[in-house]
């Protein structure tokens, strides 16, 4: 056992508690909030573990309430707070082989139709969404002073920011519409030709049907003169 999950979505004021009853058996428990809303966006799991941090507090609050938190006497305190950590789900190859054993039967995952790829497309864009998200929520409460700079993350942020492309050079926008171009042409033709095969299919149909119907009226038709012809002569033998 390494620890314990919840399902979130994030994280609740009695998580600390919980935490602190599970170090009883675990030096360093690892807590995972286990998203489980059928909207979500990518892993849907947050790895954290419990960690002291040393908060700066004024002397002067300690000299006028007469005490130190914790038993800091150099104007500091401690306290517990959540540190996430990075996360992967990965399956042994037991796992995986029992998986596609399973999936065999319900979903070929050598071939990919348009719609499979574009819905992932989809997925991946509302995943890029959500993450530029909180990064945007992030800079605004560091902004406003809710929460304290980590320049671990900034310097992040900056190598992301410095990998854009510069769309004021005339040279790189031209280069981006070309290839927007060239893949709007690939586009264009292709609903073209499935425009052209969906019409000579659905022709081909009409004229299968049309001799369907022709067969079908030449065998009534032959049906009737059979009966007319029975008809005359079981007249005739009643004649007779």
């Amino acid at each position: 056992m390494i620890g314990w999950y919840h399902t979130g979505p994030k994280l609740r004021a009695s998580d600390q508690e919980i935490n602190d009853l599970f170090k009883r058996f675990i030096a360093k428990p690892v807590m995972v909030i286990v998203d489980v809303r059928p909207n979500t966006v990518g892993i849907p799991t947050d790895a954290y573990f419990a960690v002291e941090e040393i908060k700066d507090v004024s002397l002067h609050h300690h000299l006028i309430s007469g005490s130190f938190s914790d038993g800091h006497q150099d104007g500091t305190e401690t306290r517990k707070t959540f540190l996430h950590v990075p996360s992967t789900i990965e399956a042994e190859e037991a796992e995986e082989i029992g998986v596609e054993h399973l999936l065999r039967d319900i979903k070929d995952s050598t071939t990919t139709t348009l719609a499979t790829r574009v819905s992932e497309q989809l997925a991946s864009l509302r995943g890029l969404q959500s993450r530029l998200s909180d990064v945007q929520k992030y800079l605004v409460e560091v902004s406003t002073g809710a929460m304290p700079t980590n320049h671990q993350i900034v310097y992040h942020l900056q190598d992301a920011l410095n990998l854009l492309p510069n769309l004021a050079d005339t040279d790189l926008t031209q280069s981006f519409t070309t290839s927007t171009n060239d893949q709007m042409l690939v586009v264009y033709l292709s609903s073209l030709l499935r425009a052209v095969i969906a019409l000579h299919a659905l022709v081909d149909n009409k004229a299968t049907i049309g001799r369907a119907e022709l067969e079908e009226g030449g065998e009534l038709e032959k049906r009737e003169e059979n009966n007319t012809d029975n008809k005359k002569e079981e007249e005739k033998k009643e004649e007779q």
